[in-house]
């Protein structure tokens, strides 16, 4: 298919003292964002607007002039890098005489092709709905309802926008209910792993920062990563020893792009979530990109809509690291100033996913970042009690061990209080020494 790329250099308010992104950068990410579902970008450009027009975007003189390139060209589909209400997208399909889809359509067509999942093929069906619902124009005269009649009654019946819309809104609300399941599922889910020993470390990051490949690096999964913006969208999760012999579950979450739609963020709440319920959260960044500190922000907006803000990790002592990833991309200078900021900086770590440098530091600050929410416990139990031994063995973080020849098992444990609950319902006649043990340890 062959597809022009439009980018609209709006006048867009600066936050301030911020930098914005490029318009050259916006439109390589466009382009980008085309090539993700194989669309054929024969032509691109930027076109500057001193000011919107609300029936069109563009002024007459630059929607004749496209106009025509476009015919010369045989275009099928133009996309045009930013937002178009309805009318805009209707008044230019019809002077071009071709599709016309804007940012939203495009990430929304991408996350149509990746999605794999049931949960991830409602979640998008869901936001295509909504995005639908607003587009729906008033295109037809034939059903319209006439006025007349007492107030509430409308005429020989609905009209077929009506009936549309209607039929759309039902679709939503069966959706939602199914997505009601799925979250309810998923708070199960985390649930048990809240009960169960294994911390959560969650990677978050703009889309082709790397975190799938990054993923594979650090637990050999296999999953799908490649050079595609969006190539992952269905979240995965995969256990993970660290140097210490401690095991996480660490989640690979779907990317983050600068202006994502509302109506993703809506539908992949109850998969961000997963976010929310982490220890620690690795925020994975493309240290080679020329606007990576804009890409930080962009996620970091992401974040705080979900509720994960600096205030937020601090009360429920959530840590998170800042991941400079492909530093193998990086030269010289640079490549040793990305390093020795991680050396300096307690939460942030160099890495390429790609090559493998980094990783074991990486793991090793994941591991002091989780030891430290542990207290020291000394235990002593009898050689006898053999089941409870094994269990700490393989659930806690067992320091030291000393075999007495009085039959006592000296143990210095790493403990925390998920660990310490679940020995205590599982060996209650032993809870109170372990209790005790963990009191003098606080003391």
């Amino acid at each position: 298919m062959l597809v022009p790329l439009l980018k609209s250099a709006e006048h867009q308010a600066k936050r301030a003292g911020e930098a914005t992104r490029s318009p050259e950068s916006r439109l390589d990410e466009a382009v980008g964002l085309a090539a993700a579902i194989s669309l054929d970008v024969v032509g691109s450009a930027i076109v500057p607007l001193t000011k919107p027009r609300p029936a069109t975007l563009f002024g007459e003189g630059k929607v004749e002039e496209l106009k025509g390139q476009l015919a010369e060209l045989r275009i099928e589909l133009v996309v045009v890098d930013g937002s178009l209400g309805p009318g805009q997208q209707r008044n230019l399909e019809r002077a071009w005489k071709v599709k016309v889809v804007d940012r939203t359509g495009l990430i929304l067509e991408i996350f149509g092709e990746r999605a794999r999942t049931r949960e991830g093929t409602l979640q998008v069906e869901l936001a295509h709905l909504n995005y639908q619902k607003s587009r729906l124009v008033r295109s037809w005269t034939h059903l319209e309802r006439q006025r007349g009649g007492f107030g509430f009654l409308g005429g020989p019946g609905e009209t077929q926008i009506e009936a549309d819309r209607r039929m759309i809104q039902e679709r939503i609300t069966k959706i939602e209910r199914q997505l009601e399941t799925v979250k309810r599922t998923r708070q199960l889910h985390r649930k048990t792993r809240r009960e169960a020993p294994y911390p959560v470390v969650a990677l978050v990051g703009y889309t082709n920062a790397g975190k799938s490949t990054l993923f594979n690096r650090l637990t050999e999964a296999g999953v799908f990563a490649e050079n595609l913006l969006f190539a992952t969208l269905d979240p995965t999760m995969r256990g993970l020893l660290l140097p210490s012999g401690r095991k996480i579950i660490l989640s690979d979450t779907v990317g983050f792009i600068s202006d994502l739609p509302t109506h993703l963020v809506a539908a992949f709440r109850a998969t961000l979530e997963e976010v929310l319920e982490a220890e620690v959260i690795l925020h994975v960044r493309d240290a080679a990109h020329e606007e990576t500190d804009i890409q930080k922000r962009d996620v970091e907006d992401v974040l705080a809509s979900l509720g994960v803000t600096k205030e937020s990790t601090a009360e429920n002592n959530q840590h998170v690291v800042d991941v400079l990833n492909k530093i193998d991309l990086l030269q010289g200078e640079v490549h040793d100033a990305a390093v020795n900021l991680a050396e300096r900086e307690p939460l942030t770590a160099a890495v390429s996913a790609l090559t493998g440098e980094g990783a074991e530091e990486l793991l090793s600050l994941i591991d002091s970042l989780i030891v430290d929410e542990e207290h020291v416990v000394h235990f002593d139990l009898p050689s006898g009690e053999g089941e409870a031994i094994a269990w700490l063995h393989a659930n806690a973080h067992i320091r030291s061990r000393e075999d007495d020849e009085d039959g006592v098992v000296h143990l210095d444990l790493g403990l925390t209080p998920i660990v310490a609950g679940r020995f205590e319902k599982r060996f209650p006649d032993l809870s109170r020494r372990l209790g005790e043990a963990s009191a003098l340890a606080v003391e």
